[in-house]
């Protein structure tokens, strides 16, 4: 979506959608793991739990190595994401998440989605999240060359909406989302709904760790999305 005008908005809220908005966390390790095999790679889930969060192109580097015979990536990345479109149907939001989303646009944020995710995958999660009405623009993977923990997508999804970083908040569930905003300049309050414990999320830098969305909804007036900066 491109910017109605030059001027620089007062505050944009960023949010990652797998994990943080809608429980999807799990059914990507099992797709991974199942493409993987395919391969002839036999991952532990565990191992491939702790890359959720990072595009295709970082996940297949952390959970096999930069050294590998990478000829194979498109197709194993190909067979995730086919395995991983079975579920689209059983998707589910988190309690609370379109409301999260509706709470932060009332009080003045502008709410753009940044997800690692491909294209098909994120519009198949919004979908079922069902907050359009609220969400002004969306990145995805499939817009920039490298995915999270590299900055590249928090910097487009600003971008978009012609946001400041020292305006913005991205709110994810794992640590390369932490580590993305970090190197974005962008703070990130983190929630626990994608497994990853609390000690690692503010280990990696979140300035604020809730249980899950309908917590920080409850809590919405004393975190840092309470209102845009001035």
């Amino acid at each position: 979506m491109t910017p109605r005008n030059d001027e620089r908005l007062q505050g944009a809220a960023l949010f990652d959608l797998d994990g943080t908005l809608v429980d999807t966390n799990y059914l990507h390790v099992l797709a991974w793991w199942q493409a993987l095999l395919q391969y002839g790679h036999e991952v532990p889930m565990a191992r491939i739990h702790g890359a959720i969060g990072m595009g295709a192109d970082r996940l297949l580097d952390k959970v096999l190595g930069d050294d590998r015979d990478k000829r194979q990536d498109e197709s194993v990345a190909d067979a995730h994401g086919t395995l991983y479109a079975t579920w689209y149907k059983d998707i589910r939001p988190f309690d609370s998440a379109a409301d999260l989303l509706r709470a932060v646009a009332a009080r003045g944020w502008t709410v753009v989605l940044a997800s690692s995710a491909s294209e098909a995958e994120a519009s198949a999660v919004r979908r079922r999240l069902d907050a359009e009405d609220v969400i002004a623009a969306a990145t995805s993977g499939g817009d920039v060359d490298r995915t999270k923990p590299a900055p590249d997508l928090v910097e487009r999804a600003l971008d978009t909406v012609a946001a400041d970083p020292e305006r913005a908040v991205l709110v994810g569930d794992t640590v390369w989302d932490v580590e993305a905003a970090a190197r974005a300049g962008v703070p990130c309050v983190a929630l626990l709904t994608g497994g990853v414990s609390k000690g690692a999320l503010e280990t990696a830098g979140a300035v604020a760790v809730y249980d899950d969305a309908a917590t920080l909804l409850r809590h919405i007036d004393t975190s840092p999305l309470s209102r845009p900066p001035s």
